[in-house]
C-alpha cells in the first residue's frame, strides 16, 4: 500500500486545509462562514482535529468562530491573547493546547512549534468594534512524512527567518504578498531567499481590494531562484506532497 503524503489545500484567502499522513485534518486561520473567496461547498467543513490561528484579524479567526468550534470540537492552537478572549467566549480551556513563541509540541501525530511573526493584531466583536490587541505569530508543522511546513502568517520579512531556516528546516513555506498590511512581492522575494525553502506557496493576495496583486511580480523577482519552486496555487486547489518529494 502506498503511504499516504501530507495534502495542503488553500481553501481561500488565507485559511488552509492541511491533511496528514494520518489523516488528521488541520484548519490554519479559519474564516470559514461567509467567505467569499471559498468555493462552494468547500466552506462546510465537517471535520477539524486540529485549528491554528496565527491571529485575531477576522480574515483569520471567523467572527462565527464559536459555532465553528462547537460543531467540530478541535483541538485549538492560539496565541495567549487569542486563546483567551476565545475562553472568555465560553470555549472550554480544555479545548486548547497552550503555546507561545519557541514552544514545540507533538499532538496528532504532528510536531508543532511556535514562531514570531511581526503584524500587531486585534479581535472583532463585530464588524465594527474591536478588543484584546496583540500580535502575531507563525507556525512550524513537522509531518510524519518528513513534510514540514512554514506557515507565516501575516508578517513582515524579518532578519530571523533565517534562523526559522536553520531550525527547523521547513521544505515549504506559506508565505503572503499581498503588501500594505503585510509584506509585498519584494519583502516575499528575499523572504524566499532568508528561508532557503525548496517550495514556496504565496498566499494572500487578489482578494480584498487592498490585496489585489496578482503573483506576476513576486514570479518575477524569484525567477533565479532555482533552487525554490514557487506554487501558485488557486482556491480549493489541493498541494499533493507526495508530487513534490
Amino acid at each position: 500500500m502506498t503511504p499516504i503524503k501530507t495534502k495542503i489545500q488553500l481553501l481561500g484567502h488565507a485559511t488552509f486545509k492541511v491533511t496528514t499522513p494520518e489523516n488528521k485534518v488541520i484548519i490554519v486561520d479559519p474564516w470559514l462562514i461567509e467567505n467569499p473567496y471559498i468555493p462552494q461547498g468547500l466552506e462546510e467543513q465537517d471535520i477539524i482535529d486540529l485549528m491554528l490561528v496565527t491571529h485575531g484579524h477576522e480574515d483569520h479567526l471567523d467572527i462565527h468562530i464559536k459555532d465553528i468550534i462547537r460543531k467540530t470540537n478541535p483541538k485549538i492552537i492560539a496565541n495567549n491573547i487569542c486563546r483567551r478572549f476565545l475562553i472568555e467566549q465560553d470555549i472550554p480551556e480544555s479545548s486548547f493546547e497552550a503555546m507561545n513563541y519557541g514552544g514545540t509540541l507533538d499532538l496528532l501525530g504532528v510536531r508543532v512549534s511556535m514562531v514570531m511573526a511581526f503584524h500587531n493584531a486585534h479581535i472583532y466583536l463585530t464588524d465594527e468594534t474591536i478588543t484584546f490587541p496583540h500580535a502575531a505569530n507563525g507556525f512550524i508543522l513537522r509531518m510524519s512524512d518528513n513534510t514540514t511546513i512554514y506557515f507565516a502568517g501575516d508578517t513582515c520579512v524579518f532578519g530571523d527567518m533565517k534562523l526559522i531556516s536553520e531550525i527547523y528546516q521547513p521544505n515549504i513555506a506559506v508565505i503572503p504578498i499581498g503588501d500594505r498590511s503585510m509584506m509585498g512581492a519584494l519583502e516575499a522575494s528575499f523572504a524566499v531567499k532568508l528561508l532557503n525553502v525548496r517550495h514556496v506557496i504565496p498566499f494572500h493576495y487578489g482578494t480584498f481590494p487592498e490585496h489585489t496583486q496578482t503573483p506576476d511580480e513576486f514570479l518575477e523577482l524569484t525567477k533565479d531562484y532555482t533552487d525554490s519552486k514557487i506554487h501558485i496555487i488557486q482556491a480549493g486547489e489541493i498541494l499533493n506532497c507526495s508530487d513534490l518529494f
